[in-house]
């Protein structure tokens, strides 16, 4: 006789009633639950992601670039629900409340700052990134028309840039997994050569190459006079372009080269914002600060979605009329939820409270030490770090860069091997990242950099 099947546990239960009913983000679902784990979380501590039979992942990856100070953070939690016993919801058009009011002046204070020009002003909620995003390119285009300058209709991105997957935010992106199916739906965006340090010709410097790209935006502005509403472009690093970065010079041009062409600068902070890179925003480091700047994801620590857009007071009077046509008309329902806010305004107090920047400064300088020994395997052309992002390049040759054929899927064999050892190692092809909660300490950090090495000594093996 056949012997009874081992009974479920209570994990692979819920897999199946997840996969009976759910469709996931970013995923080619027939590869679940065989090639592509799924994994049933039921709670979350600190750094950790524990599912429904008990295993502990270290949440490597921040859950998407979201979380902050860790899962079940209880000064956020307690924020909201103190908020949900006053106000869980109002329309923002037409009223007003504590939290968003209150959050935007908390993210006006510390938004970057440039000598010689008047600062950010005002602040426009909306859901999600990709949302901040499409919010600020309509901005920039209809700044313009509200001038008459109706010829301003081109922005300027980065190639191997990303910054969403609605579909002005996907116009503006260039990535060609996410963008190829769509491109008959796409605006027609201008893209300019990226400042990627990795791209460095031999004996090239970081900033070298930055000024290399930046002569290439001035060309590219001198090739469409007048035509350009905005540059729009992740500072210092291009995150999901495979976490990679690039000197603050670029930024400093960047800025320099739209001021002498009329046009506006978009920082795209969604991901770099909030410390991840060292400073509050990654756009500090240049001394730069953008006419718009979206920011989101780590905006309430990873408990609530929420997106804000900072807008200069110049832009925002170029909408004061008495024709609603001037007026922007872009609105979300959840526009400034109370509750995103109050998460938010938590999330920012914990940075004032506990000197979060010195700590991380700490955490990162740990990290990089763990990091330093793959700098010499033979199938990692590049170990590089901004902050509390450090990212690992896995290629078939280091000394020549030549990459694995994609259809290798090494990234995801380390991804594999790293979630059997109890750590999220989530790769962007065959890069593997560091991200984690800045509550991460020594022994997840020890464990982390063990890992990592097995994995990607699994991930390379013939």
């Amino acid at each position: 006789m056949l012997a009874d099947p081992a009974p479920l546990t209570l994990a692979d239960q819920w897999r199946q009633r997840d996969l009976a009913v759910l469709w996931h983000p970013c995923t080619q679902m027939r590869e679940h639950p065989d090639t592509l784990p799924l994994l049933p979380i039921a709670r979350g501590e600190g750094p950790w992601l524990i599912d429904h039979d008990g295993h502990r992942y270290l949440d490597a990856v921040s859950s998407w670039w979201t979380n902050l100070f860790g899962h079940a953070q209880p000064r956020i939690g307690a924020a909201i629900a103190q908020q949900a016993t006053q106000l869980e919801q109002v329309m923002l058009a037409g009223f007003s409340h504590e939290p968003a009011v209150r959050l935007a002046e908390r993210l006006l204070a510390i938004a970057p700052r440039q000598a010689g020009r008047d600062p950010l002003a005002k602040v426009f909620y909306a859901d999600n990134g990709s949302a901040g995003v499409e919010v600020a390119l309509k901005m920039a285009f209809h700044y313009f028309r509200n001038r008459g300058e109706n010829h301003r209709t081109r922005f300027v991105a980065l190639e191997n840039g990303y910054h969403g997957e609605t579909l002005g935010a996907l116009s503006v992106g260039d990535i060609p997994l996410y963008r190829r199916v769509y491109a008959p739906l796409l605006t027609e965006a201008l893209f300019a050569p990226s400042p990627d340090a990795y791209l460095a010709e031999p004996g090239q410097s970081a900033a070298q190459r930055a000024h290399q790209a930046a002569d290439a935006l001035a060309t590219l502005f001198d090739q469409h006079p007048g035509e350009i509403c905005a540059v729009i472009l992740e500072p210092r690093l291009q995150c999901a372009g495979g976490m990679r970065m690039y000197d603050p010079v670029y930024l400093q041009r960047a800025r320099e080269l739209c001021d002498a062409n009329g046009a506006f600068l978009i920082a795209d902070e969604i991901a770099t914002g909030f410390g991840r890179t060292g400073t509050m925003f990654a756009c500090e480091q240049a001394g730069v600060m953008p006419d718009l700047l979206c920011l989101s994801k780590g905006l309430t620590g990873g408990f609530l979605p929420l997106s804000a857009v900072l807008a200069t007071q110049a832009l925002y009077d170029a909408f004061l009329d008495d024709s609603r046509e001037r007026a922007f008309l872009h609105s979300h329902s959840y526009t400034g939820n109370p509750l995103g806010c109050a998460a938010a305004l938590a999330s920012l107090a914990i940075f004032d409270r506990d000197d979060v920047l010195a700590r991380n400064r700490g955490t990162a300088a740990r990290m990089a030490q763990l990091a330093a020994p793959l700098a010499a395997h033979p199938y990692v052309a590049e170990v590089r770090q901004t902050g509390m992002i450090l990212a690992f390049e896995m290629v078939a040759d280091a000394a020549t860069k030549q990459p694995f054929p994609a259809s290798d899927r090494r990234g995801l064999r380390a991804y594999r091997h790293a979630l059997e050892r109890g750590v999220v190692l989530r790769p962007l092809g065959d890069v593997l990242y560091w991200m984690p909660p800045y509550c991460v300490g020594e022994e997840e950090l020890t464990h982390l950099a063990a890992v990592t090495a097995s994995a990607i000594e699994e991930a390379t093996a013939p």
